[in-house]
């Protein structure tokens, strides 16, 4: 889906942004036309079309049009308030099959030039906005259909709707849809003259097209300038949530080594516990019982006698006492260190040139 571009391409840019170099061009109601960083359905945008006054067949004559973003098909009752925001995509899909759109594909078909799109990442309730536009700064260029709509007050109000396919593959975790790119001049031609048009109907697949996040006030048309396209950063849960699903692979193996971690501290801790319990034995001492039992009676223990008799039994309770805390574990010994977090990854952005470089100008 396309619901808000950046169009701040200059009036008599437009025409070479669709690759339309050969002579000068017939403008019509260009007046309108105001440079925008958040444009949205209802809102007057540049395109180029065929011209209707042309000889049939020609195929070479265009013009640079200011039409309304949000298709009115041209039988809707000139009474009817227009709602701009209904057909502003129109899904390549079913244009073939929908009157409001298949009775256009022969003769009113439109290019949309501008320099990156935006499209939301819902997380639950929370929705981030991210700009999508070409690394080398040149401008996309969609494929659209346009009508003309007649008012109650006989005003004629031209209008147009951008197609849209399939996610691509590297834009599937963003949303399940993404408008018509020509990438190049040949299908640009083709769009605007040719009869076969399905094969121009799938998603841009190069990996020149690159994205960034951007901040959620541009969700509001009345949010303009260039702070639209200034990049954010994305806070620790959406970068997790992100990157979750570029290296599902690597969280799972990270999952995997931190078990393995887990099981091999809680078995060294177990047998270091276990052996610190365990009293050393000797000659002199083999025949003592252990005292950690709880609620074991002194009385019980067969403690052997010394041979002197100026040694009483006393004096034999109180060493064996001393030797049973010197046996057991010190805390800091059978402490196993915490495992280090893991740092945060940070992902670099390709910065956008101007148009005045894609141009070359003076």
């Amino acid at each position: 889906m396309c619901g808000r571009a950046r169009c701040t391409i200059r009036a008599d840019d437009i025409p070479r942004a669709c690759h339309r170099t050969d002579g000068s061009l017939r403008h019509v109601n260009m007046d309108g036309y105001r440079p925008s960083y958040n444009v949205g359905p209802g809102m007057n945008l540049p395109v180029v079309r065929r011209d209707d006054r042309a000889n049939s067949g020609s195929g070479g004559e265009v013009v640079l049009h200011c039409m309304k973003w949000g298709l009115i098909p041209s039988f809707t009752k000139k009474t009817d308030k227009p709602d701009y925001f209904k057909m502003f995509n129109a899904r390549s899909e079913s244009v073939f099959e929908k009157a409001s759109f298949r009775r256009l594909l022969p003769k009113s078909r439109c290019l949309v030039a501008v320099e990156g799109f935006y499209e939301w990442k819902k997380d639950g309730s929370k929705k981030q906005p991210f700009y999508i536009h070409f690394k080398d700064g040149r401008p996309l260029v969609f494929a659209a259909l346009y009508d003309c709509w007649e008012n109650s007050e006989g005003e004629k109000i031209y209008t147009f709707t951008i197609l849209t396919t399939s996610s691509s593959s590297a834009l599937k975790w963003l949303h399940d849809r993404m408008p018509v790119i020509l990438g190049d001049k040949g299908s640009a031609d083709t769009w605007l003259n040719d009869s076969k048009i399905d094969s121009l109907l799938k998603p841009y697949e190069n990996s020149d097209l690159v994205w960034y996040p951007v901040t959620p006030a541009i969700g509001k048309l009345s949010f303009q300038g260039p702070e639209c396209v200034k990049e954010v950063p994305l806070n620790t849960q959406e970068k997790n949530s992100i990157s979750k699903f570029f290296s599902t692979r690597e969280v799972k193996k990270e999952e995997e080594s931190n078990t393995q971690k887990s099981s091999c501290d809680e078995s060294v801790k177990t047998n270091l516990q276990k052996n610190l319990k365990e009293e050393p034995k000797s000659a002199d001492d083999e025949e003592i019982p252990s005292s950690n039992e709880e609620g074991a009676d002194d009385s019980k223990f067969s403690v052997p006698v010394p041979t002197s008799k100026d040694v009483g039994k006393c004096q034999i309770k109180r060493d064996y006492e001393e030797f049973s805390a010197d046996t057991k574990p010190a805390k800091e010994e059978i402490e196993v260190s915490p495992a280090k977090k893991k740092g945060n990854i940070k992902g670099g952005s390709d910065k956008q040139p101007t148009l005045f470089s894609y141009f070359g100008r003076k």
